[in-house]
């Protein structure tokens, strides 16, 4: 965390606000944690994750570091729009600096549902998050099925959700350059292996921590920028200005190429039109007299 502040203080940075999202028990909560270094998420395999967000502060020569805790936002195999309320008022008129989208590396398919869920964070926030988007896979100390080779394995998991993220942000091709997306492995449990720095390593030996903290940092520096939550992002745009600005173009194309024309045909008709025979009798009286 240190190195984190150092770099950032360096580019001007001195705030930084991160929100952990994703499905319920993939570890959000421990890779809070971890990342704090202290145990400030209450955290039990046989108790549900905390029912509301709660950000944790910590502040050292002048810099502020956040990071958001929230809920699973799936229920019963669905998004849980009570849970995504929750966590949006809670998070309005606070700027996201970096979002952290946690699954897990040992859930070896995807489905319609992670889908849905990358779809309600997209219109809850925008899909401009995504640019400060990063994709943890905790659960990263196991053995591959199948034989598979370790690295291939995270690749090809990495790639299915990464496929999975991309639609539900709408992320079309010619923009993936735009969101990079950086997968970063964790391990928060106590089993993880460490290297001769007392540093926990995933079995690819890559120290985690360290990798997510210059990942954090890297993602804080790209050129996008952060997410303010504010209201008009949360409601979306006025239902009764959406299409103000056409309003007096249809209403000149009805006058020009509507009702212009009925009024022509009316007036050629009445023009045209032939008078009854009683009618044409009192003419010729009023002339003969």
């Amino acid at each position: 965390m240190l190195e984190l502040l150092r770099e950032l203080k360096d580019k001007n940075v001195n705030t930084v606000t991160i929100l952990v999202m994703g499905k319920g028990g993939v570890g959000k909560s421990s890779t809070v944690n971890s990342i704090i270094g202290e145990r400030v998420m209450a955290v039990s395999a046989f108790q549900s994750e905390g029912p509301r967000p709660v950000m944790v502060s910590r502040s050292k020569e002048g810099f502020t570091f956040n990071i958001i805790d929230t809920p699973g936002i799936v229920e019963g195999g669905y998004v849980n729009d009570q849970a995504l309320d929750l966590i949006k008022k809670f998070l309005l008129n606070k700027t996201i600096d970096v979002l952290l989208y946690v699954d897990r590396l040992d859930a070896y398919r995807v489905d319609n549902l992670d889908k849905q869920v990358v779809r309600a964070i997209t219109d809850s926030f925008g899909k401009e998050i995504w640019r400060r988007g990063l994709v943890i896979l905790t659960h990263a100390q196991l053995s591959p099925p199948d034989g598979l080779n370790y690295d291939d394995f995270f690749s090809r998991r990495s790639e299915a959700l990464l496929k999975v993220v991309r639609g539900g942000a709408r992320i079309k091709n010619r923009e993936i350059e735009d969101y990079s997306l950086p997968v970063v492995l964790v391990e928060n449990s106590g089993r993880c292996n460490k290297n001769d720095f007392d540093e926990k390593i995933v079995p690819n030996g890559t120290a985690w921590i360290p990798n997510l903290v210059k990942t954090v940092a890297d993602t804080v520096s790209n050129g996008s920028k952060s997410i303010l939550v504010d209201k008009k992002l949360i409601e979306g745009p006025n239902p009764n200005q959406r299409g103000k600005l056409l309003i007096p173009i249809i209403l000149a194309i009805q006058y020009f190429f509507i009702i212009k024309p009925i009024q022509g045909w009316i007036e050629k008709d009445v023009k045209n039109e032939r008078k009854p025979a009683w009618e044409l009798q009192d003419v010729d009286f009023a002339e003969q007299e």
